[in-house]
């Protein structure tokens, strides 16, 4: 029995990589990717998607990012979020050192793409406590009314 020696810093990178696909995989046939496709570009944020029968709602987890530093870019297909956190110097101190540190700073960039188109003028998105909330009403079709068709001779 052969036995594959990985360094600790590669072993975990390749062990969230194998979690990963392996949950794709199982999950595949529950969502299909072509429902809510999306692009993932930089960092992402944490994305919820709930689709009701007129709209979607969006909320996306962007904290310590102010409404200046955030760019939506919507289409009837798509939205696009682009966001920047940039990192703020601290005074220098010769007194303490970092042990640990998992604040991102960066670009974060998402896209999603929806089934039914969206109506571009009734939507809004709004920042509140650190959660951007999208509001994404879907354009009515006519076509899904119902009437009589009369015939001619």
């Amino acid at each position: 029995m052969k036995y594959l020696i990985k360094k600790p810093d590669t072993f975990l990178n390749t062990l969230n990589e194998d979690i990963n696909a392996i949950l794709q995989k199982s999950f595949d046939n529950l969502f299909p990717e072509y429902i809510f496709h999306q692009e993932l570009k930089g960092m992402a944020m944490p994305v919820d998607v709930k689709e009701y029968d007129d709209k979607y709602c969006v909320k996306m987890e962007l904290p310590g990012i102010n409404k200046e530093d955030i760019d939506i870019d919507i289409n009837k297909s798509y939205v696009k979020i682009e966001a920047k956190k940039e990192y703020e110097q601290e005074k220098e101190d010769k007194k303490h050192k970092y042990h640990k540190s998992e604040f991102r700073y960066g670009n974060y960039s998402r896209t999603l793409y929806f089934p039914y188109e969206i109506a571009i003028e009734k939507s809004t998105a709004k920042l509140k406590k650190g959660i951007l909330h999208l509001d994404l009403p879907k354009i009515q079709s006519e076509d899904k009314k119902t009437s009589k068709l009369e015939i001619k001779e």
